[in-house]
């Protein structure tokens, strides 16, 4: 879970709600005075598009039109016990959603568990992408454990109310009143069978790594310092699959776009010069 620092949207930043064939999806977009590209960033589990809201200026200063959209079922995305929610289905709201910008193909940025999502994404059409990024993510599940009982989460979404659930994760954790109220907000608004299913993904998601490489979709893969999901050599080990080495972001942990924008677009910025994109 990404927490964001302030809730005041950057200048430029306007919030939206994206139609498309696969329904609407809640985002929120920037545009560069004189844009050389579009980038769609994909937020994590029980995360949202505020979790990019520093890094979206930084961008369009950079000459890039950006995306950023929860995913179905995801706060402010309404979502259905009977919508698709395998990674296949989330892959797929993702390209409708990039089909929305006024752009031939999109670089792709996956945070977490959207790293998931962007690499199916890829696999499904790699037409669409001039490039691939993986933050704080990996080449599949992230797996149950101790410290991360993801199998106890799943098995109590829809019996114990979300705002419980949301008040025993945060037991202990002392944050801005605003913020406070946000997370509880956005956390009961998801829909449980998506945020069920997210977390199921998280147990059980298939490593897909090969196929991503076998599309020939430019990857870069980076992490924080002191990122505390995916083990760190397994992200090494994924970046050496994916032809690349990984990229270490300083001075934050598993949420670089809000811990320290600057630092992500410096990591992140050459691997996106060196692989120009596409205007109309």
């Amino acid at each position: 879970m990404s927490v964001p620092r302030s809730l005041e949207l950057p200048p430029d930043v306007r919030p939206v709600m994206l139609d498309t064939p696969r329904g609407s999806f809640a985002a929120h977009t920037i545009h560069a005075d004189d844009p050389v590209g579009h980038v769609l960033l994909i937020p994590g589990w029980t995360g949202s598009k505020e979790d990019f809201s520093p890094l979206l200026p930084l961008l369009a200063a950079a000459g890039l039109d950006v995306t950023t959209y929860d995913q179905r079922g995801q706060y402010q995305t309404a979502g259905t016990a009977e919508d698709d929610y395998t990674l296949d289905g989330f892959a797929a709201d993702a390209l409708a959603v990039r089909a929305t910008a006024d752009h031939p193909t999109s670089a792709l940025l996956g945070h977490s568990f959207g790293g998931l999502v962007a690499q199916h994404a890829v696999v499904a059409d790699p037409s669409a992408w001039q490039s691939l990024s993986l933050l704080c993510s990996g080449p599949g599940a992230l797996g149950d454990s101790p410290t991360r009982p993801l199998r106890r989460l799943v098995a109590a979404i829809g019996k114990v109310p979300l705002l419980q659930l949301h008040e025993l994760r945060e037991r202990g954790v002392k944050r801005p009143a605003q913020i406070t109220r946000f997370l509880a907000q956005r956390f009961t608004a998801n829909a449980p069978a998506s945020l069920r299913a997210m977390t199921q993904l998280l147990i059980d998601a298939p490593d897909v790594v090969d196929d991503v490489r076998a599309t020939g979709v430019p990857a870069w893969v980076g992490r924080g310092t002191d990122d505390d999901a995916w083990p760190h050599d397994v992200q090494a080990s994924m970046a050496e699959r994916l032809n690349t080495t990984i990229a270490i972001v300083p001075d934050c942990a598993h949420s670089p776009a809000v811990e320290n924008p600057t630092g992500l677009l410096g990591a992140w910025l050459p691997f996106l010069d060196a692989h120009p994109l596409e205007v109309r």
